[in-house]
C-alpha cells in the first residue's frame, strides 16, 4: 500500500555552521514556501507531525492557544474586585493585590515543574493534566471564604496553567515549519496578550449585578471545554526525527566524484529516507494518554541546566522583554485605571473600571493583519541573500513598534497625572499594547532562531524568569506609584527602562551574527549542543 506524504522529504535546507543560519536554498522540483526549502526536512513518516493535515495542527494549535487565554484571563481578570477584596476580608488595597501578584510567581515557577516532565512523559499527559488541575482550582477559588482560602485556590491554577506559557512555543517547533512559525507564534501571543482583557469580562459581570463567584464559575466552565477539546485533538507531538543529511551540491561533489556518481548518491539518499515507513496510528493510538517515557532526558538536569540560559543574550533580551512589559505596563494598567477612573474627575462605576481592557483588545486586533510580517521580511531578505536566512532578518519589524509602545506610557502616565480626558488612558494603553504585541513575538521567535538550544530547557528560563521580574515590579508599584506621582514613575522610570530594553533590537540588528558566531564557540553552547534537538530551533 502506498502512503500518501504530504509534504517533500527530499528538502535540501540544512543548518549552517553557525547557529541562526540556514541554508533554505531549493533545488528544481522540491517543495518551497516563499521561495524557501522546507526546514525542518520531514520525514516520510505520516506520524511525523510536520505531516499531520493542517486542520489537526491548526486545532492544536487552537487549543494551547486557548488554554494559553484562559490561564492568563484568570490570572489578571480578578484585579477589577481588588477593591472589593480589600472590603470583603478586611485588607488594605495593596495586600490584596497580591492576589494578583503571588499567583503570577507561581504562574512563572511552574515550567520549572512541568516543562522537565513534559519533556519526559510527553506533551499530551502534561497538558491534559495541567488543564484538569488549573479547572480544579478555578471551582476552589469561586467557593472560597477567607482571603487565605482564596489565595490557595488562585495560586494552585495559576501554577498549573502556568505551563501554558511554554506548550504553545513548543507544539508550534513540533508541527511547523520554519516558514510558519512567525505567524503561528503570532496567533499564540495574540492569545496569551488577549488574556489580559480578564478584567473587561470581570467587570461586565459587575455590571450585571453578579458577584465575584461567577468569573470563576465561567473560566471554570471553558476549562472543561477546553480540556474535552484538547482530549480528542492534542495528539502527541514529541517525535524523534532523524538527522537530516543534506544531499551534496553538484559543485560539492565535482570535487571528488563524477556527475554520474552525485546523481546515484542523491538517489541513493532519497530511497534511504523513504523507506519502511510505518502505517499511521490508530484513532486508539492517537487519543492513548500514555506515548512511554523518554529516559534519554534527565528530569532533574533540565531544570538545573535551563538557568545557564540565563547568560544567552537573546535568551536574556526575551526575559527583561515579556517581564517590562507585563510588570510595567499590563500591571499598572490594571491596577492604576481601575483606581482612577471611579474617582473625580471621571466617577465611573466601579462595574466599569475593568474597561481599559477594551483598549488593550483594540491593539492587538491593529495588530492582526500583520501577523505573517516577519516570516515575510525574513523570507524577502532571505531571497535577497540568496536563500542563506539569518536569524536577525526578522527583526527590522520591532522598529516602529520601539516608539510606539512607550508613546503609549507616556500618553497614560501623564493623563493619569493631569487629570486629562479618559481617552488618553485608552489611547495610551492601546499603543502599548500594540508594540508589546511585536515585542512579545518576535523576540521570541528570534531567541528560538538565534541559538541551538535544548528548547525546552530555554523556556523554563523564559517563563520563569519574565514572571519573577514582572512580580518583583508589581509587588509594590500601586504603593510606590500612588507615592511617588503618575507621571514620574509611568511616564518616567517605566519609560526609561522600557525604552533601553526596547532600543537592544539595535544591538542585535547590527551585531546579532557576531554575538552568535561568539556565543557559538563557548562551553555554554558545547553544553547547550549536546541536549539540543535537530529542527527545534532556527
Amino acid at each position: 500500500m502506498t502512503v500518501a506524504v504530504r509534504h517533500d522529504v527530499h528538502s535540501h535546507a540544512h543548518e549552517e555552521g553557525i547557529p541562526g543560519t540556514v541554508n533554505l536554498q531549493a533545488k528544481e522540483g522540491e517543495e518551497t514556501h516563499y521561495g524557501q526549502a522546507l526546514f525542518p526536512v520531514p520525514s516520510a513518516d505520516p506520524n511525523d507531525p510536520l505531516q499531520w493535515p493542517k486542520l489537526k495542527k491548526h486545532m492544536i494549535l487552537f487549543c494551547c492557544a486557548m488554554f494559553s487565554f484562559l490561564g492568563n484571563s484568570a490570572l489578571i481578570g480578578p484585579s477589577t474586585y481588588i477593591s472589593i477584596y480589600a472590603v470583603q476580608f478586611d485588607v488594605d488595597v495593596n495586600k490584596a493585590a497580591g492576589l494578583v501578584n503571588y499567583p503570577n510567581l507561581a504562574f512563572g515557577f511552574s515550567s520549572l515543574l512541568l516543562v522537565p516532565l513534559y519533556k519526559k512523559i510527553g506533551r499530551r499527559p502534561v497538558m491534559l493534566f495541567s488543564i484538569f488541575a488549573y479547572a480544579i482550582g478555578i471551582i476552589a477559588a469561586s467557593q472560597a471564604t477567607t482571603f487565605g482560602g482564596l489565595m490557595g485556590a488562585r495560586v494552585v491554577h495559576a501554577f498549573f496553567s502556568g505551563v501554558c506559557e511554554a506548550l504553545p512555543v513548543q507544539l508550534v517547533n513540533d508541527i511547523f515549519f520554519i516558514h510558519e512559525r512567525g505567524k503561528k507564534l503570532g496567533w499564540y501571543t495574540v492569545a496569551l496578550c488577549l488574556g489580559a482583557t480578564g478584567p473587561m469580562f470581570s467587570g461586565f459581570m459587575l455590571a450585571a449585578g453578579y458577584s465575584w463567584n461567577l468569573f470563576f464559575y465561567v473560566e471554570f466552565a471553558f476549562a472543561g471545554a477546553l480540556f474535552l477539546l484538547a482530549f480528542f485533538f492534542v495528539e502527541e507531538t514529541r517525535y524523534t526525527r532523524a538527522p537530516h543529511l543534506p544531499s551534496p551540491t553538484t559543485t560539492e561533489t565535482n570535487l571528488s566524484a563524477s556527475k554520474a556518481d552525485t546523481v546515484a548518491l542523491e538517489e541513493s539518499i532519497s530511497d534511504s529516507r523513504s523507506a519502511s515507513v510505518p502505517p499511521r496510528k490508530s484513532l486508539m493510538q492517537q487519543l492513548s494518554l500514555w506515548n512511554g517515557i523518554d529516559h534519554s532526558t534527565p528530569f532533574f538536569m533540565t531544570m538545573i541546566r535551563s538557568f545557564t540560559y540565563l547568560i544567552v543574550p537573546s535568551t536574556f533580551w526575551v526575559i527583561t522583554t515579556y517581564g517590562l512589559y507585563i510588570g510595567l505596563a499590563g500591571f499598572a494598567f490594571s491596577f492604576i485605571f481601575p483606581i482612577k477612573i471611579v474617582q473625580a474627575p471621571y466617577f465611573w462605576p466601579q462595574t466599569n473600571s475593568g474597561l481599559h481592557a477594551i483598549a488593550t483588545l483594540v491593539g492587538f486586533a491593529l495588530a492582526l493583519p500583520l501577523l505573517p510580517a516577519s516570516d515575510r521580511l525574513a523570507a524577502y531578505l532571505t531571497k535577497r541573500n540568496n536563500g542563506i536566512r539569518e536569524a536577525e532578518m526578522r527583526l527590522g519589524v520591532l522598529l516602529p513598534a520601539m516608539v510606539i509602545a512607550p508613546a503609549g506610557q507616556i500618553l497614560f502616565g501623564l493623563t493619569a497625572e493631569n487629570d486629562l480626558h479618559w481617552m488618553g488612558y485608552m489611547a495610551g494603553v492601546a499603543m502599548t499594547q500594540w508594540g508589546a504585541y511585536f515585542y512579545f513575538t518576535v523576540t521570541l521567535a528570534y531567541a528560538v532562531d538565534s541559538y541551538t538550544a535544548n528548547l525546552s530547557e530555554m523556556l523554563i528560563i523564559m517563563n520563569l524568569g519574565k514572571q519573577a521580574i514582572s512580580f518583583g515590579l508589581g509587588l509594590n508599584v500601586l504603593d510606590w506609584i500612588l507615592e511617588t506621582g503618575y507621571a514620574k514613575v509611568i511616564a518616567g522610570a517605566f519609560v526609561g527602562v522600557m525604552v533601553v530594553n526596547n532600543l537592544v533590537v539595535f544591538v542585535f540588528m547590527l551585531w546579532g551574527k557576531k554575538i552568535r558566531v561568539a556565543t557559538s564557540k563557548t562551553w555554554l553552547a558545547r553544553l547547550h549542543a549536546k541536549s539540543a534537538v535537530a529542527g527545534e530551533t532556527h
